[in-house]
């Protein structure tokens, strides 16, 4: 009997040496294509070029290579079909028993600014949608693979004492993920092209499950957590120990990753603590330690049952510190050893690790230099609120509503280019306050107002349905806490509509304010703060998050 044979093809080269590998051990023959082949070949292996087995050689520099019966008639073969496989070694012809091949990355060419028709036509996979959507049609004699996190598992199913029978659900398994693939692929090639003529691509999500939730907000209501994208934001996340997430964890997790994407790329420890989707505290500092104690002095009685997110790995000082709190979850880029020793105590705390994204994102900030773990890890955060071509879902009665996230205003990449509304500019130290300021407010809820002084959140009101009232709130959260807010800035989300939240805050002791503008009222508020001596800047943006 001949040996079984697996045509490798991939854009994504992840662990497919290995894999390759692991076949030939098995007494495969192994069919590849290009770059595919040049890698096989680096790591030793033998490579059986697919011209070869076609007799006619690639053309048009790769674009017409796999697009032959010598192929397609191996893959489409029905093994159990005597007609078939004499039509096959009649034409002289071998069955192809394994494929694994993903596609070119359009997605990724797509994203950058600028990308050209012919640049994005380019990437238009014609050959691997044919043969993986082929070998998924016979997938009860073939198997195909087109992600390689599914490597160990098919070698696996490969071993088992009846394979044919081992690999039988995971083949029909593997065969629904391709038509998923390709379907999600062909929507990213239709929603660039209507793009590109002004069009509005049509809804459409690919949402694979990750978990049935224990319940929804309430016990009473049923749940489950889907995935958007390659295991982005939330689900991308490491679990390192605690209880399964629940519906308000994931919701809570959320809200503390996008508070602190504005501070992804600060040089200094931030730690951001989230309660019920909003920010509670929110401080930076030279230690981690240290930030969460300034974060935590804001509303201690709310930080009970959090969810905190911090920017640095967390050592066993910020540990100690944070074991003394009852965390529903932390997301961290890390754990020292001794960090986990401490923190796993606690059987039902959640930890989590941010993973790292290699590759810069288009458009964000290119002038912070940390290291390559602190760069990796808050291109992530900063994802987590923003990424040029994501998109925020919410849901409405009988609809969906579809937008852009907003950019997080980054903290820390030096002076804002905001307009100073006022007579009196801002000092050095309130610059920086301001920025800090409004860096923390992009994650509260509106109507938003914060209270902030040297790289700390003193109070905070959210979610009012007036901008007093959350300016009241602020400033009562801050006397709770037993904080001085004298010498304090201000953010608000959006703009004073009338002056009196500019003369509560002068009663309140803050000195300077930044808020978007833009009020019809403007005149008027810029006069209370002259009035009252405050410095006001305008940066021209609303920070709105209902």
């Amino acid at each position: 009997m001949s040996a079984s044979r697996a045509l490798l093809s991939v854009s994504d080269k992840t662990g497919i040496a290995d894999f390759g590998r692991a076949l030939a051990d098995r007494g495969w023959q192994l069919l590849s294509t290009g770059g595919t082949a040049r890698t096989l070949r680096d790591a030793g292996l033998d490579v059986v070029d697919v011209a070869d087995v076609t007799d006619h050689p690639e053309m048009m520099g790769g674009r017409v290579k796999t697009l032959h019966p010598a192929v397609h008639a191996g893959l489409l073969a029905r093994r159990d079909r005597p007609s078939d496989m004499e039509e096959l070694d009649a034409q002289g012809y071998a069955p192809i028993d394994l494929v694994a091949v993903n596609l070119y990355a359009f997605r990724e060419t797509v994203r950058k600014p600028g990308v050209t028709l012919e640049e994005a036509m380019g990437k238009v996979d014609i050959g691997g949608p044919t043969m993986i959507r082929a070998a998924a049609k016979n997938h009860a004699a073939v198997t195909v693979v087109v992600d390689p996190s599914d490597y160990g598992e098919v070698l696996s199913a490969l071993d088992a004492p009846d394979a044919d029978e081992a690999t039988a659900a995971l083949r029909r398994r593997l065969a629904a993920k391709v038509f998923r693939h390709i379907s999600s692929y062909d929507r990213a090639v239709a929603d660039f092209l209507e793009s590109r003529d002004g069009g509005i691509a049509t809804f459409a999500v690919e949402a694979p499950t990750v978990a049935t939730l224990r319940y929804g907000e309430n016990p009473d209501q049923p749940a489950t957590f889907h995935r958007m994208g390659e295991g982005e934001g939330i689900a991308g996340l490491e679990q390192l120990h605690g209880k399964a997430l629940s519906y308000n964890n994931i919701l809570d997790l959320d809200g503390a990753l996008q508070s602190l994407a504005p501070f992804a790329y600060a040089e200094r420890a931030a730690v951001c603590i989230v309660k019920h989707t909003t920010p509670c505290g929110l401080a930076v500092a030279d230690s981690l330690e240290d930030a969460y104690r300034r974060a935590l002095a804001t509303d201690p009685v709310s930080s009970f049952g959090s969810a905190i997110a911090v920017n640095r790995e967390v050592d066993a000082a910020t540990a100690e510190a944070l074991s003394q709190l009852f965390v529903e979850c932390l997301v961290a880029p890390g754990f020292s050893e001794e960090a986990l020793e401490i923190l796993t105590r606690k059987k039902n705390v959640r930890l989590l690790r941010a993973p790292r994204i290699e590759e810069p994102v288009d458009g964000e900030p290119e002038d912070w230099h940390g290291t390559p773990d602190q760069l990796g890890t808050a291109r992530f955060i900063a994802c987590q609120g923003w990424r040029p071509d994501a998109r925020s879902f919410r849901s409405v009665y009988g609809g969906v509503l579809v937008q852009q996230p907003p950019r997080p205003p980054f903290y820390g990449l030096g002076k804002p280019g905001w307009e100073v509304a006022t007579e009196r500019e801002p000092t050095p130290a309130e610059w920086d306050d301001l920025a800090f300021a409004w860096g923390a407010v992009y994650g509260v809820k509106s109507n938003a107002i914060l209270l902030a002084r040297s790289g700390r959140t003193l109070g905070i009101g959210a979610g009012q349905m007036s901008r007093v009232d959350s300016s009241i709130i602020a400033v009562r959260k801050a006397g709770d806490a037993g904080l001085d807010i004298e010498e304090s800035v201000l953010a608000s989300d959006a703009f004073f509509p009338f002056r009196d939240g500019v003369d509560a805050a002068a009663e309140a002791g803050v000195k300077a304010i930044v808020q978007p503008g833009g009020s019809i009222r403007d005149e008027e508020v810029v006069g209370a703060a002259n009035e009252h001596g405050i410095a006001m800047v305008f940066t021209g943006r609303r920070l709105f998050r209902h």
